[in-house]
């Protein structure tokens, strides 16, 4: 039997349906669920009795006049994840009987803000973290933030003299940075600063692995890698190291083979060739005492536990079990003293405690109403005539005895009609009028066709445009190019659904559009039971009331690889504590970027450009173009302008 909408099939909507519409239940983790009031709501932990509404901290935020588009950050789930983190190797190194611990760092790349990186460190301090750096700012960064003499400072990225001369001395500050060769010629330079300082820093090696990740990043891997030494590259760096009296000081290895590994047989594979290359240095005369097993560690964005690129097919006690229990055997089968173990896990610890949220500010759907008068015209073209025989049709079809042919006929009739009625238009037959009227009558033909059959349910090829006929487009007080780049570059899907009226059927089928000038500012690809689907079910929008819709998983690279099309700064970010008793309150605000802040980043002074605009005004008056009046109202619109948001506000 094909799937039909008839009347006695239609029922009220739950929770428990927009649960499933929106996979909430599998890609929310223990942080995010639906409430009563069918609000998103928020954990810390998990716990049941310690959650917060999603839209009543919104609304209240807003009433601070902090508006919308917003980044909001939750302390206390950051603080979970990096417990998680570690809370899963310490539980592997119980069960394996591993002889040494694991200490983590944490990659700046990932999240370079000040607030982010502080809260990592105090977050991750009862286990000594660190943090990794890929750039002489960042190692200004990690040089600034860890006072812990235990925690690490992992220096990789390309080095020149100044780089390894800060990290040198650093060591004299009590820090612990370990200087990461990524490249052949930075051996050299290691070398002679050494001989120049007098001072010996501590060296990793970062080797190519054969092995390979999959997904979007696989072509980075293997020996395809930017970074890293081939084995005859380790071999000479080691006899060069010891040469110059420096293969005391190795005592890192390190690799990497992607972010997001989304499959654990990868990780597997490359853990292997890695501990077997730990071992051999340990036997080339090296005193190697860390492991750095890279960063890739995984997220579920869409909820399928697979290994397709938007999820992981392993947990993250998964990842350590394998680590710990991969590294225990090469060592103890070849004798070799068990090491510390490292990771530079940023987006499984990041990712989950930032949220993103934007208002809609209008939509653009179908115009459904026919106009009478061009429905009695006795003149009106034999097209539109044969377009309203077939929508009559249409609504007359015996759905109850299932005639889907008879449907899939008429709506091939109906579109041979609308592009005839096109091509009548092109060639001044028809009337602008008249090619509306026909536009519209395919548009009713096609929702009339929902009305009678699931099209969702009953795939068939001939039926799938109607979905993308029939489609809005909500348009987002936000830019895609600043606050999801990712959507954009790498077309990651991010998961994305409205915060709030999860009791009320969402049955518009939309995508987004956001602010800017551009054709790529949009948001049409959204997690579909493990799938991706080009369209979201929303809910009817009104101008009266706010409609916010939140984009989850967020907090990794987004802020750091965002820029600044068509103008568009720096959303407010808001820092949230969640306190017992469903409290919260905010422990810190970032303002966004006015109008003045972004023209200087782009070398215009806000008062000359005023005072240009002035001049022109002075013109306008003298020229009688423009009264005083409303050159003093233009004049004071501009200041202010400056003064406030890149977006629109109300």
């Amino acid at each position: 039997m094909n799937p039909t909408n008839s009347d006695n099939s239609k029922k009220l909507w739950s929770i428990k349906d927009s649960i499933n519409l929106y996979d909430i239940d599998k890609w929310g983790d223990k942080y995010f669920s639906i409430n009563n009031d069918g609000n998103i709501s928020i954990s810390p932990d998990g716990n049941k009795d310690n959650r917060i509404d999603l839209l009543k901290l919104v609304e209240e935020i807003k009433r601070r006049e902090i508006n919308p588009p917003l980044i909001l950050r939750f302390n206390d789930i950051l603080k979970d994840r990096i417990a998680e983190l570690h809370n899963a190797f310490s539980n592997a190194i119980k069960n394996y009987k591993y002889k040494n611990i694991y200490q983590g760092v944490f990659p700046i790349k990932c999240n370079q803000q000040k607030n982010f990186i502080e809260k990592i460190i105090e977050f991750g301090s009862a286990w000594n973290f660190g943090l990794e750096v890929g750039s002489k700012s960042e190692l200004l960064i990690g040089l600034s933030q860890i006072n812990n003499q235990k925690s690490l400072l992992i220096c990789n990225g390309y080095k020149d003299k100044n780089y390894i001369e800060m990290a040198i001395l650093a060591r004299k500050l009590g820090k612990q940075p370990i200087l990461v060769i990524e490249q052949r010629d930075e051996v050299q330079r290691i070398i002679e600063v050494v001989q120049k300082l007098g001072s010996k820093p501590i060296i990793g090696i970062r080797s190519k692995l054969f092995s390979r990740s999959t997904g979007r990043w696989s072509q980075s891997s293997g020996q395809n890698s930017k970074f890293g030494l081939s084995a005859p590259e380790i071999i000479n760096t080691i006899n060069e190291l010891k040469k110059s009296d420096l293969l005391d000081e190795l005592k890192l290895l390190h690799f990497h083979i992607g972010s997001q590994i989304s499959d654990i047989s990868v990780i597997k594979d490359a853990l292997q060739e890695g501990s077997q290359i730990f071992v051999e240095l340990s036997k080339l005369g090296a005193p190697m005492k860390y492991m750095d097993v890279g960063g890739g560690l995984g997220i579920d964005y869409d909820g399928s536990q697979t290994s397709s690129n938007n999820s992981t097919n392993y947990s993250l006690q998964n990842y350590a079990n394998d680590v710990i229990a991969t590294i225990k055997d090469t060592c103890e089968i070849n004798q070799v003293e068990q090491p510390i173990i490292i990771s530079e896990s940023g987006r499984s610890i990041t990712s989950h405690c930032s949220i993103f949220i934007f208002n809609i500010l209008g939509t653009s759907n179908i115009e459904e109403s026919l106009e009478d008068d061009l429905e009695k015209n006795q003149n009106q073209p034999l097209i539109i005539t044969n377009l309203l025989e077939t929508l009559n049709q249409i609504k007359h079809i015996d759905i109850e005895n299932r005639d889907i042919s008879k449907i899939i006929e008429l709506w091939n009739d109906a579109k041979k009609f609308r592009d005839d009625s096109l091509a009548s238009f092109r060639l001044g037959f028809m009337s602008l009028k008249e090619r509306s009227f026909a536009e519209q009558i395919t548009c009713i033909c096609a929702k009339e066709i929902t009305e009678k059959i699931d099209i969702e349910k009953f795939n068939h090829s001939d039926l799938q445009d109607i979905k993308s006929i029939l489609a809005s487009t909500y348009y987002g007080n936000f830019s895609v190019f600043k606050s999801t780049p990712d959507s954009w570059a790498i077309n990651q899907v991010f998961p994305i659904m409205p915060i709030h009226r999860h009791l009320e059927e969402p049955s518009l089928k939309a995508s987004f559009a956001d602010l800017t000038c551009d054709s790529d500012g949009k948001l049409d690809k959204f997690i579909n039971n493990g799938n991706i689907k080009s369209l979201i079910n929303l809910h009817n929008f009104s101008d009266k009331d706010d409609y916010f819709i939140g984009v989850f998983l967020s907090g990794s690279y987004q802020e750091a690889l965002g820029n600044f099309h068509n103008l568009f700064g720096n959303t407010n970010i808001v820092h949230i504590d969640i306190n017992k008793n469903n409290e919260y309150k905010i422990s810190d605000m970032i303002k966004e970027d006015n109008k003045s802040e972004i023209l200087k980043v782009f070398d215009y002074n806000p008062d000359i450009l005023f005072e240009m605009i002035r001049l022109n005004i002075e013109s306008a008056i003298n020229e009688k173009k423009l009264t005083i009046d409303e050159s003093r109202k233009l004049l004071s619109q501009i200041e202010t302008s400056l003064r406030k948001s890149t977006y629109l506000s109300d």
